[in-house]
């Protein structure tokens, strides 16, 4: 038994010595596959946040015009058709009462002018991004707050890491926008808040109403509330998280945390 040890350490030594190498080639090649399945995952990635920025943006477009024609027909029609009103009435042969008219007139047509001014600017759909996300956010509160639906109260921390040409900032516009309207279709809400902040690297949105609320589990379980499942699909992409709060009869508060920029 003695005598065999040696044999015994030499067939050792040269398993060890032969399976070191297959060892090591069998680490490289699976380094390698994971190193590759981990970029085809990196590209997947790049292509779907591509098609959901392409898609967003033409959904802002869409949204746009959308305000853009309600403005058209209940703000501006109703300033212009005053207007002409007003000039209709007009007889020349008192001058003092008609001398108001004109000047409710051109006070009229003034206004008008503004609000097409206002709409040259949203209805640049995107483009109004150029202007940064906070711009952007507060031209659509102030559509919000037109209606006369809803009292809406906004508060903005330092954005330090805002970035124009960021991708992100479409998305982001867009979960906003999309949340609003879900406040807007079905909540029944009377009051809105916004909390916008940027710290650590990490944009966090907070979006609150008033309204009559809802179960999130049954409209998880369900896959109703396609507003909700938009808003959770655009976030994921983000590499962000969605939480929601929110029962029957007690409002409705969104949390939105994104990396960013």
């Amino acid at each position: 038994m003695v005598g065999e040890d040696p044999k015994s350490l030499v067939v050792i030594s040269t398993l060890i010595f032969l399976l070191a190498p297959v060892s090591i080639l069998a680490y490289v090649i699976i380094y390698n596959k994971k190193k590759k399945d981990h970029l085809i995952e990196k590209e997947q990635m790049r292509v779907r946040f591509q098609e959901e920025l392409e898609k967003t943006q033409i959904e802002i477009q869409e949204q746009t015009l959308q305000t853009v024609g309600a403005d058209l027909h209940d703000n501006i029609g109703q300033l212009l058709s005053l207007t002409s009103l007003t000039l209709g009435s007009i007889e020349l042969n008192e001058f003092s009462i008609e001398q108001t008219k004109v000047n409710a007139a051109i006070e009229l047509t003034g206004r008008s002018i503004m609000e097409l001014r206002l709409l040259g600017r949203i209805i640049q759909g995107t483009q109004i991004l150029e202007m940064g996300l906070i711009d952007a956010i507060l031209q659509e509160l102030k559509w919000i707050e037109k209606s006369g639906r809803f009292k809406v109260n906004y508060t903005f921390g330092k954005i330090s890491c805002e970035s124009a040409e960021n991708g992100k900032n479409l998305i982001i516009f867009r979960v906003l926008q999309e949340s609003l309207n879900n406040i807007i279709k079905h909540s029944a809400a009377t009051l809105i808040d916004i909390h916008l902040t940027c710290t650590n690297d990490t944009m966090k949105l907070i979006i609150i109403d008033n309204g009559k609320g809802f179960d999130p589990a049954i409209i998880h379980e369900k896959r109703s509330g396609m507003g909700l499942m938009h808003i959770f699909k655009r976030v994921s992409l983000m590499e962000g998280q969605l939480n929601i709060q929110s029962f029957p009869g007690g409002g409705c508060k969104i949390e939105v945390l994104i990396p960013y920029p």
